[in-house]
């Protein structure tokens, strides 16, 4: 029987066209460009300058804080700039930029297809290395791993749960993981099982991923207290709190994190770098990325070195249809539109689509007419129709009375309105807004 969660959803169409294509490599650009920040916190420190040489993985930014991770490099080359750039989401970011010249990789990482089963001993020597790796969530927040794998005094967790939902449409990057590194992701869960200090390991796939699981089924056979749980095809089952739901029937409080319920979400991405980190000594300097669309001539699943600009990847797909009216990074529905298609690929880069004028053309607004939809959809039990009357308002005390500090931005607000409403714009908005308030307290 199929897990899901209690509470709204939606079910768009899936168009996965890159689930069935193997990951390849894309081969290495002229320049790349990376980005001293690629996780939530402060921005890792420069510790290279223009003029010297680096490795791949060679340290190029060490963290700057508790929440921060450091950078390394995904080339070898020569430091020749560092500057600031238009990055995914619109703005100048400071990046370092490499000339490639070659593929030297530092000797310390164990480049070898043999898959290691041996995990270390040492709890210390593990988190030491997830955190010298660089190791981000890699599902799209980007929280430095080593913090979320630390239990606050107090609390207790009991289970794992390894998030290999990817229900956002065209995306394929974590299915293709899976389907050709499952046991390495195993491995990296009982590194984590480790870290917690329990036994249990929940693998959950959605239902339209079904060689990824048969595969991972297969595989978790020889591995104790790790099993394979099948989800729902609904929108945004990948959600942290709506996947816990499904597969614990637990509901995390409004406020509060998995762990307050006993759980730690992983994407599998990031399971799959810890693997590589603890076990092969390698950072994480590069990464599956989904190129699809219905304006690209064809899809791709690419192992990508992070500072590649998007649009070398898009080069690698065959021609654009002369339709094409928006590049995102990222999935439709969580995504950002590219402002800049040479921006570089990061950590938390999961896919670029190209999408047809009519697959991406936003149609005008209509007066709302009250229909609820927005309300039956939304996962978290909001009421987005209200919130959007709040912030049009700039009514701040309904906006806490709404809740919108709740809001996980899945879209499906505004994916669902007849009306189409700028539903999900403006419970973003609504939220900033909250924030700065209750800052100015």
């Amino acid at each position: 029987m199929t897990k899901t969660f209690p509470m709204g959803g939606i079910h768009p169409d899936k168009h996965k066209i890159a689930g069935d294509i193997a990951i390849s490599n894309p081969g290495l650009p002229e320049i790349v460009y990376i980005p001293t920040k690629q996780h939530i916190g402060a921005p890792a420190k420069i510790m290279v300058k223009q003029g010297d040489k680096v490795k791949v993985g060679t340290l190029l930014a060490a963290a700057d804080g508790i929440v921060s991770a450091p950078i390394h490099s995904s080339v070898s080359g020569e430091v020749i700039k560092i500057e600031d750039v238009i990055g995914e989401f619109g703005y100048y970011e400071p990046m370092i930029c490499i000339k490639v010249e070659g593929d030297e990789w530092e000797d310390s990482i164990d480049r070898s297809d043999a898959i290691v089963r041996t995990i270390p001993e040492n709890t210390e020597e593990i988190i030491a290395k997830i955190r010298s790796a660089g190791i981000v969530g890699m599902g799209g927040a980007g929280y430095p791993t080593p913090i979320k794998t630390t239990i606050p005094e107090g609390k207790k967790v009991d289970c794992l749960i390894l998030n290999g939902i990817e229900c956002e449409p065209f995306l394929a990057a974590d299915d293709r993981l899976m389907q050709e590194k499952g046991e390495q992701i195993i491995v990296g869960a009982k590194i984590l099982n480790k870290l917690l200090g329990i036994q249990k390991a929940i693998i959950a796939i959605d239902e339209n991923k079904p060689r990824a699981i048969e595969i991972m089924t297969k595989l978790t056979k020889t591995y104790v207290g790790v099993n394979v749980r099948v989800c729902e095809s609904k929108y945004p089952q990948g959600g942290e709190k709506q996947l816990i739901a499904a597969i614990t029937g637990r509901e995390v409080p409004s406020g509060k994190l998995p762990v307050d319920v006993g759980c730690i979400v992983q994407n599998v991405g990031t399971v799959f770098a810890i693997y590589e980190a603890v076990m092969k000594n390698k950072p994480l300097f590069e990464r599956v990325v989904t190129v699809s669309g219905d304006a690209i001539e064809k899809s791709a699943n690419f192992m990508t070195r992070v500072g590649t600009p998007a649009s070398f990847l898009i080069e690698q797909c065959g021609k654009i249809s002369s339709d094409l009216g928006q590049i995102v990074f990222g999935g439709p529905m969580m995504g950002t539109s590219a402002v800049n298609p040479n921006a570089p690929i990061t950590k938390l880069t999961s896919g670029i689509l190209l999408l047809s004028s009519q697959m991406s053309d936003k149609k005008p607004e209509t007066p709302c007419i009250r229909c609820g939809r927005c309300v039956d959809g939304c996962p978290m039990g909001l009421q987005p129709n209200a919130i959007a009357r709040a912030v049009r308002s700039h009514n701040m005390d309904a906006l806490l009375e709404l809740h919108v500090l709740d809001c996980i931005e899945c879209g499906s607000c505004a994916y669902i309105c007849p009306a189409r409403l700028p539903l999900l714009d403006c419970c973003k908005l609504g939220k900033i807004e909250v924030r700065q308030h209750q800052n100015k307290k």
